[in-house]
């Protein structure tokens, strides 16, 4: 890796390009092998969403077959924040005003099923993946975003009844070692948990039920027939039963009704060199995961055993690269926690999220095709979770139904799954971000 003089000093020497998650996880289980001829269950993607559907699936017996142009876990599921909340984006008087109260209440109430399942589902499993309900603070970065969100949080506990809870600016450094902010919510409720390790558990599980998963198997085509589906791959044709497209942040052409109605947007993420622990102590007292208000958020929490600061958000308008993203990474961390000018970034990474026009998750059926994905940067749950009702519905069970099922999808003219317009968009809500936090500076 090449680095300018000027930033040479905020590399670790030997630093890494790779997820900070896949240090010390050890080789991954054996996906390799011939494709078969045919199988009940194709799913395209190894994500959250896939694996968790191929789990349902294998366990009630049908021969379940996963694909991935590469390596299993090798797109944003090994690669996020391992912050976990409740999802849903859109408030209640939003959603109300689009799809009436009963609609609003369902879905704004998936997102709190979701974070209990996925806990449960980790148990059940067995799964070793640091899973904790560490809360979140959520931080204002102006005056004004502090009262709204003292407002909110009022509003959650008595209309929704989700655990919400204000902490003035005096009381901020309690909750988050920064005086950066101007106050913030907590939500207690709110988990963390290691992505990759998550991730390793699902796939153990998934082949341990006797699915089939092959990476670097690239999928070209889907066609639907009479009796079923063709799926063409680099490594030949599979015929299948039913097929699930859980490509989120990483959908083609290949599907080219689902490309046009995500925006793959790029995540960054730098992790800090081992700190002190009196350090940590100080920038993270209760372990929580944080983000704020800004429009073009930060989201940063302490890694599991409490040795670095993980950071992550979006720092340039178009799509860059980790040699690039770490510099600009660091300096906006360093503003929040000056005291992290003295250490240096030992990893910078990056992956792949999925919005959607309308914010909203989307799982459905399109063309007989099976689907769910766009989770709008909080899928760690949310995605497990629709992968699990998918598998339900493909077995015919009642239990598959959500409140997220068949929601129109928006897409917008001329958008094909190339996202031309997030540049300036990006660059104009960094620039109000910038000039609001300015102003509330005095």
């Amino acid at each position: 890796m090449t680095t300018t003089r000027k930033e040479q000093s905020i590399w670790q020497a030997g630093w890494s390009p790779a997820s900070y998650w896949l240090d010390g996880l050890g080789p991954a289980p054996r996906t390799g092998g011939d494709l078969p001829k045919e199988a009940d269950v194709i799913i395209v993607g190894s994500g959250y969403t896939g694996l968790n559907a191929a789990l349902e699936c294998a366990r009630a017996g049908r021969s379940t077959l996963v694909l991935d142009a590469g390596d299993p876990g090798q797109g944003c599921s090994t690669r996020n924040g391992g912050q976990i909340s409740t999802s849903v984006k859109p408030s209640l008087e939003k959603l109300t005003a689009k799809y009436g109260p009963e609609r609003a209440r369902a879905i704004r109430k998936e997102g709190e099923t979701a974070l209990q399942w996925i806990e449960i589902r980790i148990a059940e499993n067995a799964i070793a993946c640091e899973f904790r309900r560490v809360g979140r603070f959520h931080a204002a970065h102006t005056p004004q975003a502090y009262e709204d969100l003292a407002r909110d949080a009022e509003r959650l506990m008595r209309v929704e009844g989700i655990a919400a809870h204000p902490v003035a600016r005096a009381d901020q450094r309690a909750e988050l070692g920064s005086d950066l902010y101007h106050g913030g919510v907590v939500f207690p409720n709110h988990a963390a948990v290691d992505p990759a390790r998550y991730h390793r558990g699902l796939l153990s599980c998934t082949l341990g039920a006797g699915a089939m998963v092959r990476g670097q198997c690239a999928v070209s085509a889907i066609t639907r027939r009479p009796t079923g589906f063709e799926v063409e791959t680099q490594r030949g044709m599979v015929r299948a039963g039913q097929v699930i497209v859980a490509t989120n942040g990483y959908t083609t052409g290949v599907t080219p009704w689902l490309h046009r109605r995500v925006i793959p947007i790029g995540s960054y993420i730098i992790a800090t060199q081992a700190l002190p622990q009196d350090l940590m102590d100080q920038l993270s007292p209760k372990d929580r995961i944080a983000s704020d208000t800004r429009k073009v958020v930060y989201y940063y929490r302490p890694s599991p055993d409490r040795t670095r600061i993980l950071f992550g958000g979006r720092v340039s308008a178009n799509e860059t690269n980790p040699e690039i993203s770490g510099p600009r990474l660091y300096e906006d961390m360093c503003r929040i926690y000056p005291e992290l000018r003295a250490y240096r970034i030992s990893h910078s990474w990056m992956g792949m999220v999925a919005y959607t026009f309308d914010e909203l998750a989307h799982t459905g059926t399109h063309d007989g095709v099976h689907f769910a994905m766009g989770y709008c940067g909080s899928g760690v749950s949310m995605a497990s979770y629709l992968g699990m009702r998918i598998g339900q519905k493909v077995l015919g069970l009642k239990a598959g139904k959500t409140a997220f099922d068949d929601l129109p999808f928006p897409t917008r003219p001329l958008y094909s799954g190339n996202p031309w317009f997030l540049p300036p968009m990006v660059a104009y809500y960094r620039w109000r971000d910038r000039k609001q936090y300015e102003r509330a500076a005095g």
